[in-house]
């Protein structure tokens, strides 16, 4: 059974555009690639053509794996509780480096630099079922790291 993603309304909406850009732009592009090559004569020693065709398997390859996530995700309620951690929970911590905000999000959306860490994560995975006030330790590449969750939104 393939896996369930966690995806908020808006990565949902982020994939299916690129799927569609895929599908269209995308193709139509490939599309006057090979045709350009196919123009250059011999199809067995074309270089444009072999990339081409390359650029077409990935594409659709890249359509087919979206569509599968978008068919096994599962929205994020935007009703959440607001007094524990949970995907799709805004929260700030402290830690010796300072206070940071995080939103947890699936996989999918995951995004360390803009603040949006996977419920998966080592540290997505430790902020989970806590609430404001707890103080968690996570293990990371540099060592282990103490946090306090200030406030859950």
């Amino acid at each position: 059974m393939p896996k369930q993603e966690f995806i908020s309304e808006e990565g949902l909406e982020k994939l299916k555009k690129e799927v569609q850009e895929l599908k269209t732009a995308k193709r139509q592009e490939i599309a006057l690639r090979l045709q350009d090559a196919k123009a250059l004569g011999d199809l067995s020693e074309n270089a444009e053509y072999l990339e081409a065709k390359e650029a077409q398997a990935f594409n659709e390859s890249k359509i087919i794996e979206l569509e599968e996530v978008i068919r096994n995700t599962v929205l994020i309620e935007k009703n959440h509780k607001k007094n524990i951690v949970q995907i799709g929970s805004t929260i700030e911590v402290k830690s010796k480096n300072g206070q940071e905000r995080f939103v947890i999000v699936g996989s999918e959306e995951a995004d360390p630099l803009e603040g949006k860490i996977s419920n998966e994560s080592p540290l997505g995975k430790s902020f989970l079922d806590h609430k404001a006030g707890d103080q968690i330790e996570v293990q990371t590449p540099g060592g282990a790291v103490k946090y306090e969750i200030v406030k859950i939104g």
